[in-house]
Formats: C-alpha cells, structure tokens, sequence
C-alpha cells in the first residue's frame, strides 16, 4: 500500500479496526461547541460589567472620605427579587429533568418539563418588568444614581439572554410538536438545560454582587 492510500485511509473503515469510533460518534456538532463559544463571550461581557460596577462602587467610597460627594445610594433588596430569583431555580430543575428525561428516552417527559422550563423562564422575565415598575414607582430611576443605572444595565443584560433562550425553548418544543428527529430534539433540550444553568448561576452572581455592595 502506498504511503498515499494510507493517508487517505479511514481507519474506521479498515477491516480489523472495528472497535474503533467513527469520528461523528464522538466529534461535537458545531450547534453545541457555537453553544460554549457563545458561553464564553457571555462570561467576558458580565465579567466587564461587574468588574466596572465594582470600580464604581469603590470610587464612590472613596468620595464618601471626603474626597468629594458621595452619590452612591444602594437599591433596596425587595420580596419580588428573591421570587423571581427562585422561579428561575425552578425553570432551571425542570429542564434539567427535560434532560434526564431526554437521555433515558422518556419522550413525553422530556417535552412536559421543556414547557414547564419554558413557561417559568416566561415568568421571570414577568416578574423581572414587574420588579422594574415597582422600583420606579418607589423613585428609584435609571439617571437617579449610578447604582439604579448598573441595577436595570445588569438585570436588562440578563434579561436579554434570557429572552434568547426563550427563543430556542420555543423552537425545540416546536420540533418535537412536528415530530422532529429523536436525536436531534434530545440535543436541543440538553444545551437548553445547560444554557439555563449557566445564566441561573450568572444571575445568582449578579443579585450576591447587588446584594453584597
């Protein structure tokens, strides 16, 4: 055999290399590695911003030494936003059992607790505008003071991505509703999972960040 055959050979394919993968069976789609690519440019965006509402907060303690005046005011931790807080967590669980429930075949689970996640995801962002009303009926405006303005920038950047995975609930539900292809609807609801874990934990970052300054 020539040293071209071999390079062009697929060693999957060679009699005798048959405990050997096919390349597909283990290689990930470029749906899930765009998936952690676009995990990475999120981290780097909410990593900028809290790094810049840190600056900001500790500028304004230095203004409150008298080096100038402070005008800094901390927004209040309110009921709604421990609420809202722990519907995500739920919307988080149930599609973390859409998961499990899509990795052992339970179809009509899998696409019970998709909507299930889907609907409580719908429900935080509600209550998230709700939150908005409630804190500019009580006079807590964006221009009040820069701790308002990081408030409604951070949750609204959230909000955003949230609203995006919303988008791809929807459309797995959809595929599943017209009969999609098994594999391809089980793929859907596993990176729909891990995208709501991923913002939950970047949201229980933002209001521990909010809270704790």
């Amino acid at each position: 055999m020539s040293i071209f055959s071999r390079l062009s050979e697929k060693s999957w394919e060679t009699p005798g290399n048959q405990g050997m993968a096919d390349p597909e069976d283990y290689r990930p789609d470029a749906v899930t590695v765009g998936v952690y690519v676009y995990f990475g440019v999120a981290t780097i965006i909410f990593t900028l911003m809290a790094a810049a509402y840190l600056v900001r907060q500790g500028m304004d303690t230095l203004m409150d030494h008298g080096i100038d005046g402070s005008d800094w005011a901390a927004m209040p931790e309110p009921l709604l936003l421990w609420i809202n807080t722990g519907i995500l967590a739920v919307s988080s669980l149930a599609f973390e059992l859409a998961r499990i429930s899509a990795r052992s075949g339970a179809a009509g689970r899998m696409e019970t607790m998709t909507k299930l996640g889907g609907l409580l995801g719908l429900a935080f962002l509600v209550g998230q505008l709700i939150l908005w009303r409630q804190f500019q009926a009580q006079g807590y405006f964006m221009a009040a003071n820069p701790a308002n303005a990081f408030f409604y920038l951070l949750s609204a950047a959230h909000g955003l991505h949230l609203a995006g995975g919303l988008y791809a609930c929807g459309r797995t539900v959809g595929l599943m509703a017209n009969g999609a292809e098994e594999a391809r609807a089980r793929r859907n609801v596993r990176l729909c999972a891990i995208y709501w874990h991923f913002f939950l934990v970047v949201w229980a970052l933002l209001v521990a960040l909010l809270v704790a300054t």
